[in-house]
């Protein structure tokens, strides 16, 4: 069985693409810009700000997020030099820009579409956030949109069908708690590597923020919106199966190598690590909702997840996938609009 590819947005800047359907992400980043303003203007010493200051988004996707993301970021250090100098940041402070992601990412796309008037030097890094991607102690400020929710790899005896955690599903329900602990284990893994990583990465008292989405203690992924969302696909899926359009054993390997973790789990991994203190854990009100009208779930979930699902069965078998989905959310329309909420987060970690 040919093992689940590594997610990759959708690329491009047609109607299917991530940038045209990820205003549900940059809208918490919005959210978060006077918390992240309040933060960095307390926790960021101006012995970091020298000449040169580096920020780094891990996980930037093809944007435009990431450079919301990012000016936000260089927006709050300018205005904490400003406040505290007296001088204008402008005349005194370069900052360079690092974009990381995959290899495979739209880089083309992220680099066609940089803002004009920006006021950094910027550089794609590929590599996987899960390893180091910069040199010891190189960056000031690092940045996560809605990525430190991916695992690595897809858990230990996952896809095996005589393991009592053999996944009849394609991501991690909640309702199997050997498949729920499976999941855990391993992004109890990665998330240490990603915290480990980024520590060596920064330099000290540099500062890393994590935005994102978790569930409240003892809520089941499969009662959100994005549980909703991967249920229906694997069930389009098996459909397809079924009718013989693609094989039931390429649907039997396919699992999807995210897991949200509880509030909980989030700030015990954070404190078990260690190389960090916790500079703010704060619930944000994100301002959008999620639609519950088919198309626009259809579209939204597609620009996510189509390319995952293209590597790995095909562009045909994905549209035909999501034609399924739609079907499927009409009739799933109240379990979709009475989803549960999750916590969408804004967590800054200052390195010890």
């Amino acid at each position: 069985m040919s093992p689940t590819p590594e997610w990759v947005m959708m690329g491009g800047e047609d109607a299917e693409s991530y940038k045209k359907h990820s205003a549900y992400q940059r809208a918490l980043v919005e959210a978060a810009n006077e918390k992240i303003n309040e933060v960095i203007l307390a926790s960021l010493s101006l012995d970091l700000i020298s000449n040169g200051f580096s920020v780094a988004d891990f996980g930037c996707a093809s944007g435009p997020n990431t450079f919301v993301a990012v000016q936000t970021i260089i927006d709050a250090v300018e205005n904490k030099y400003r406040k505290e100098t007296g001088q204008n940041p402008v005349d005194n402070i370069e900052f360079q820009v690092l974009f990381n992601d995959l290899s495979n990412n739209d880089f083309n796309s992220l680099f066609r579409t940089l803002p004009s008037d920006r006021r950094y030097y910027s550089a794609g890094v590929p590599g996987s956030f899960f390893d180091r991607v910069l040199p010891k102690q190189s960056l000031h400020i690092g940045v996560m949109n809605y990525a430190f929710q991916f695992i690595s790899k897809v858990p230990k005896g996952i896809l095996d069908r005589d393991s009592p955690m053999w996944n009849r599903d394609i991501h991690c329900t909640g309702f199997n708690n050997k498949v729920k602990k499976a999941y855990l284990d391993q992004y109890l893994v990665d998330t240490k590597k990603i915290l480990d990583a980024r520590a060596e990465e920064l330099v000290p008292g540099g500062l890393m923020l994590i935005l994102g989405s978790c569930l409240k203690d003892g809520m089941k992924m499969s009662e959100t919106y994005r549980g909703i969302v991967l249920d229906l696909i694997g069930a389009s899926l098996n459909d397809l199966a079924h009718h013989g359009i693609i094989e039931q054993e390429k649907v039997d390997s396919f699992n999807i190598r995210l897991y949200i973790a509880e509030e909980g789990e989030l700030r015990q991994i954070i404190e078990e690590n260690g190389k960090f203190t916790v500079e703010a854990f704060e619930d944000i009100n994100q301002p959008i909702e999620e639609s519950s009208d088919p198309k626009i779930f259809v579209a939204s979930s597609k620009a996510a997840l189509g390319g995952i699902l293209s590597a790995h069965f095909g562009a045909e078998a994905m549209r035909k996938a999501f034609d399924l989905v739609e079907v499927k959310a009409h009739q799933n329309f109240s379990r979709i609009e009475n989803a549960k909420p999750g916590m969408q987060y804004l967590i800054v970690l200052r390195k010890n």
